[in-house]
């Protein structure tokens, strides 16, 4: 034992945290992270109790703006927080709510039947972890207020004039102490609020952001959401660029055991199951009972129908549950009295009664609409056979993959520069965009840790064909051959075997242009659908190659964008400026390209996260950033870019 350590353990060891300290201590306990994602969900937990106003009857119109200094603005026209004096606290009800930990109106069942924020710690937590918070409560005719530092009130809940509104209205500014990043992103709230107003239909929610102004002082952003037919508006919504197989989504409504249902459901000629599932607003990203429930009774009618009609036994497949969801789209939303979530975050719900519930709606009213919708009731049949069909050769193409991958370097791909180092922590393979910089790649990179591979043009679309298509495709095979990986494990044969993967960096290096970015789009799309693995692990990347070289005599200064250009060329003057546009990677020779792209000390590198990965909005963002102008006309153009989720 080192000498400097203290071997006293004694009750003077103990630390106890007071109020709402913990929170500040051990932020990530309540809300994910202090990263981007967690300063998003402190919205989410404002809204939320707006949202839990409006399902209790006494709201429907929720205002979200962010501000100039990124604070945040929730308004609604629910009841208001009450402010009248709490017999055991003996302060107003107000500070209460907004300084202690579990307290608010979601654990007594006469003011809340349901509710998202059922812990009594959101807007609590958004309170400590804000450096400033300013509450208006319009109530009776008055407007009281109060405002915090950190959690601490700064007076007394005070009145302050009269109104004729009601509601509350809190304002919160992120404590920058606590976060690492402090800007919120318009786009993320805009999602989120999309979602709840499909997710209540007949309230209105708008979002505006002030950061941006237009000439005549009108906001550069703002959107407006209503919907009046609530799922089946969402599911039209998250399935626009999809081919539909019927007419109609299917629509289910209803209560089973006290528990409010509803569900939507869409089948389309894709081959990716999208599940969403929701309790109280909240989308459970793990699923739940909730999710089980419904897989159950799908499976259970539609084999029940398939059966019953004779198809199966024409085809003569073996038909598993997977076969019943390829290419669906679905909507599940309840409602819970007392949800039992994982965490504060509330990512998977774990109440055992609502499987039951669901599955009993889902049973009854599919096998109703199956019997009245003779035409689409078969198409979906037909569509079931075919995914267990494709499945079958999927799993031969998965065996011939793993074979290929069974001997090491010597089935690896011809093309395949591999370097000397065994050790995957510190290895990277760079997927190359073309022959001619495959050359310059292989030339310029470091031997003993790095990897090339060239692409031969555009790899598959894999979310427009089959999975067994996918595996039957040769430059898919050399990626997997590549990379070390196999498809399946004794838990799950879908699952991606990383035990042999060779490199922790997997890096798509493209051309600078739109091809380029095609590329990267339909690598991101194989990756999300085929190894999320990786990404979640955080082993994709994609490289940044610079747009321009300015030299000026024996100066030069590499370019990234057009601001560094034009920085460019006032430091060095309007004469002797020789400008180059690097159109692609192949006009780059073996140092340019070592210097600026895969020399670890001086490139740039973007991570892929599986929020990017999981939209095609997102990976344009990412690829040519929030602010680049030719990017909406880039999606335009290209009517073929993979068509993942929305």
């Amino acid at each position: 034992m080192s000498e400097n350590q203290n071997v006293d353990y004694s009750a003077s060891n103990i630390t106890v945290l007071e109020g709402l300290e913990a929170v500040r201590v051990r932020p990530a306990m309540y809300i994910g992270d202090v990263n981007e994602r967690g300063l998003h969900h402190l919205v989410y937990e404002v809204v939320d109790n707006s949202i839990d106003e409006a399902l209790a009857g006494f709201c429907n119109k929720i205002d979200v703006k962010i501000n100039e200094d990124n604070s945040i603005t929730v308004e609604d026209n629910g009841r208001g927080i009450p402010v009248d004096m709490h017999e055991k606290e003996h302060r107003s009800a107000l500070e209460v709510v907004m300084t202690v930990l579990h307290a608010g109106g979601k654990f007594n069942k006469n003011s809340y039947k349901v509710s998202g924020g059922l812990h009594g710690v959101g807007v609590s937590c958004v309170n400590a972890l804000s450096d400033h918070m300013i509450v208006n409560v319009y109530r009776d005719g008055k407007v009281y207020q109060q405002e915090y530092s950190k959690g601490k009130p700064l007076y007394a809940v005070k009145e302050v004039g009269t109104t004729d509104k009601r509601g509350t209205k809190i304002t919160f500014h992120p404590d920058g102490s606590i976060f690492t990043v402090t800007e919120y992103k318009y786009d993320t709230l805009l999602e989120r609020m999309r979602e709840l107003a499909y997710l209540n239909k007949g309230i209105t929610i708008d979002i505006t952001d002030l950061r941006e102004m237009k000439e005549d002082g009108t906001p550069m952003r703002a959107d407006h959401f209503y919907s009046e037919k609530g799922l089946r508006d969402f599911i039209a919504y998250l399935d626009e660029n999809r081919e539909k197989l019927m007419p109609e989504a299917i629509y289910i409504e209803g209560e089973r055991k006290g528990i409010p249902i509803e569900i939507a459901m869409q089948y389309n000629t894709g081959y990716s199951e999208n599940l969403h599932s929701y309790v109280n607003n909240i989308n459970t990203h793990e699923g739940g009972t909730h999710l089980a429930g419904f897989r159950s009774g799908l499976t259970r009618t539609l084999k029940n129908y398939a059966d019953r009609s004779g198809l199966l036994q024409k085809a003569k497949v073996e038909i598993t549950g997977d076969d019943f969801r390829e290419g669906l789209t679905a909507i599940i939303s309840v409602k819970v009295a007392e949800p039992q979530f994982e965490g504060q975050t509330k990512t998977k719900l774990g109440n055992a009664e609502v499987r039951g519930a669901v599955d009993e709606a889902v049973s009854e009213m599919l096998e109703n609409y199956l019997e009245e919708h003779p035409n689409e009731a078969h198409t979906i049949v037909d569509k079931v056979i075919l995914a267990a069909r494709a499945r079958q050769a999927a799993r031969k193409a998965r065996e011939m993959v793993q074979r290929s991958n069974v001997f090491s370097s010597a089935g690896m791909p011809g093309k395949l520069a591999d370097c000397q180092s065994n050790d995957p922590a510190e290895c990277e393979i760079f997927f190359v965009e073309g022959d001619s910089a495959g050359g310059s790649a292989k030339q310029g990179r470091d031997r003993r840790f790095q990897a090339i591979l060239p692409l031969r043009g555009k790899i598959l679309n894999v979310e427009k064909v089959m999975r067994h298509r996918a595996f039957e495709s040769e430059a898919i095979r050399d990626i997997y051959t590549a990379l070390g990986v196999t498809v399946g494990t004794p838990e799950d044969p879908q699952a991606l075997n990383l035990s042999k993967l060779r490199y922790h960096k997997v890096i798509i290096m493209t051309d600078a242009d739109v091809d380029g970015a095609h590329i990267d789009t339909l690598m991101l799309t194989f990756f999300f659908r085929y190894m999320p693995e990786l990404i979640e692990n955080g082993y994709v990347y994609l490289a940044t190659p610079p747009l321009y070289l300015v030299k000026k005599g024996n100066k030069q200064v590499y370019c990234w964008t057009e601001d560094d250009r034009e920085r460019a060329l006032l430091e060095f003057g309007d004469k002797g400026i020789h400008v180059q546009r690097y159109k692609g990677l192949g006009e780059m020779n073996s140092d340019q390209l070592r210097d600026t792209t895969m020399d670890p000390e001086g490139r740039q590198l973007r991570q892929v996260t599986i929020e990017n990965a999981a939209s095609a909005d997102r990976i344009f963002s990412l690829l040519m950033g929030d602010d680049v102008p030719p990017r909406r006309a880039f999606i335009e153009a290209n009517a073929t870019y993979a068509n993942i989720d929305a």
